[in-house]
């Protein structure tokens, strides 16, 4: 339990800093919508591999979306994917 527990508390903080990053163009007028042409793609993957089956397939889609969207990048996906994930999917 106390290993399911590590691993919970680690995606959110992992899932608090790569929304941290992805707010970061919001920082750099002009040069953060480029840097979301990167980001995008790695945010995707990241959700794919911290979230496994369809659900972190649809939200690596989401992620990629959202970061690519101009005036967007202040939806923490991560977080929300989350709180999806430990506080409403359905327990197995």
């Amino acid at each position: 339990m106390a290993k399911e527990q590590d691993s919970k508390y680690q995606k959110l903080l992992l899932g608090l800093l790569f929304d941290g990053i992805g707010m970061l163009s919001f920082a750099i007028p002009g040069i953060g919508e480029f840097s979301d042409v990167i980001w995008a793609p790695l945010a995707a993957w990241l959700m794919t591999r911290m979230y496994k089956g369809r659900a972190g397939q649809v939200a690596g889609t989401i992620a990629f979306v959202e970061e690519l969207v101009p005036g967007w990048d202040f939806v923490p996906s991560f977080t929300l994917m989350w709180v999806f994930t430990y506080f409403i999917a359905p327990k197995k």
